[in-house]
């Protein structure tokens, strides 16, 4: 049975290792008319075998990683060869990689909202499958577009992203989804074993104490997580073609920020006490089981700074106790796994990955492990190997390591 006609449940992902790495890879145009391509900004691009060899270093033997449509596809043409040197590192590294065919950016001069953008998203998503396939016997694993809930909402939403469209979200994640599940179709022509991951975040929004009128607001913004989602299972929007064999893998992203009130701000998470309208990430992780009973993994998680490591540490316990309370989470992506700049200030760097990354006298970033971070993934590790689930020392945790 193949993934395309495979039902749900029957097919679980494939991954190398539960513990993944995430590499930084947006490509979008910011908000300043800058096109951002963090895998150049961090080098990676130049050094995928030193990065995959380190993370062999600390137990982790899945990544995530991108194919830059705009670098790739220029007048019309093809050019792998900055892709093919990463694929074959991750090959010779024995690091498999889940490939973004499109995270967050597109070629220069192509009409988003156009039928042409999906026809050349598609002849590119099926070109990229052929050279992987040329170059690995490996069971592929894509991203189609990343993120196509968050994409939607900073491009057509707020207009932040290019194309910088204001109110035409609806819109345009229909338009995403259309472009995906034509990826997805002309990939299986290429290769019929690809699997596909979908990635978009869960949240939690909630009504301030003093608006309890938002509540039915708030409820609203919540539920519109599982849009895309529900696209391409076609529950709903069915003119787009969207089938059970389409949701083939959910990734769900989770930061500090993806909770928050109406209007308003985010809930803490490194309040003491808690707010109690935190949901506790057990919780979400077993919503999103409940509601699909599809592979679903953690794909983007992470804090910056100290916060790094309680962070892990809270995850590792909430994916555990998810998983021996049944909803059986496949696996946690760390990302990003390098340091990277952020998206609007260059020169601002976040200290977020399991390495910083501190340029010598040349420009050459060089990798420095965190040492504290891969203490918490080694226990992370352990906990996860074990099942042996405690409550989350979320808070003692925070506060012995913020000072």
């Amino acid at each position: 049975m193949t993934p395309a006609d495979a039902t749900p449940g029957e097919s679980p992902p494939p991954f190398a290792s539960f513990w993944m790495g995430g590499f930084e890879s947006a490509t979008h145009i910011n908000r300043h008319g800058r096109r951002q391509d963090m895998l150049a900004a961090t080098q990676h691009d130049w050094h995928a075998d030193t990065d995959y060899a380190l993370l062999r270093s600390v137990g982790i033997r899945t990544a995530r990683d991108a194919v830059r449509w705009h670098r790739v596809e220029r007048g019309g043409r093809y050019d792998f060869s900055e892709f093919v040197p990463m694929v074959r590192a991750a090959r010779d590294s024995g690091v498999q990689v889940i490939w973004d065919f499109m995270h967050y950016g597109f070629p220069n001069g192509l009409d988003i909202f156009s039928p042409a953008f999906v026809e050349r998203f598609a002849r590119f998503a099926a070109a990229t499958a052929r050279v992987v396939a040329a170059e690995s016997d490996a069971v592929p694993l894509y991203a189609p577009i990343n993120e196509i809930s968050f994409f939607t909402h900073m491009a057509a939403g707020i207009g932040t992203f290019a194309p910088f469209a204001n109110g035409r979200g609806a819109e345009f994640k229909r338009q995403m989804v259309r472009a995906a599940i034509a990826a997805m179709d002309a990939v299986w022509e290429v290769d019929r074993r690809a699997r596909f991951v979908h990635v978009d975040p869960i949240i939690n929004v909630v009504a301030p104490r003093h608006r309890p009128d938002l509540r039915g607001d708030a409820d609203q913004t919540t539920d519109s997580q599982w849009e895309a989602w529900d696209m391409l299972a076609g529950r709903r929007d069915r003119d787009l073609g969207g089938a059970a064999r389409y949701l083939d893998i959910i990734g769900v992203n989770f930061y500090y920020d993806g909770q928050w009130e109406q209007g308003g701000g985010r809930l803490r998470w490194e309040q003491e006490p808690r707010d109690p309208r935190w949901m506790p990430v057990r919780t979400m992780l077993a919503h999103v089981w409940e509601r699909y009973h599809r592979p679903f993994f953690v794909s983007e998680t992470s804090h910056f700074g100290v916060g790094r490591i309680p962070w892990l540490r809270e995850i590792a316990a909430e994916v555990c106790a998810a998983r021996t309370a049944g909803a059986p989470v496949a696996g946690v992506c760390i990302y990003p796994i390098l340091d990277r700049p952020d998206w609007e200030n260059p020169a601002h760097w976040h200290h977020s990955g399991m390495w910083d990354l501190l340029p010598d006298r040349a420009g050459m970033l060089h990798r420095a492990l965190y040492a504290g971070y891969a203490d918490a993934l080694y226990d992370a590790q352990r906990l996860i190997e074990s099942g042996a689930c405690d409550p989350p020392t979320r808070l003692s945790l925070w506060h012995r390591f913020r000072h």
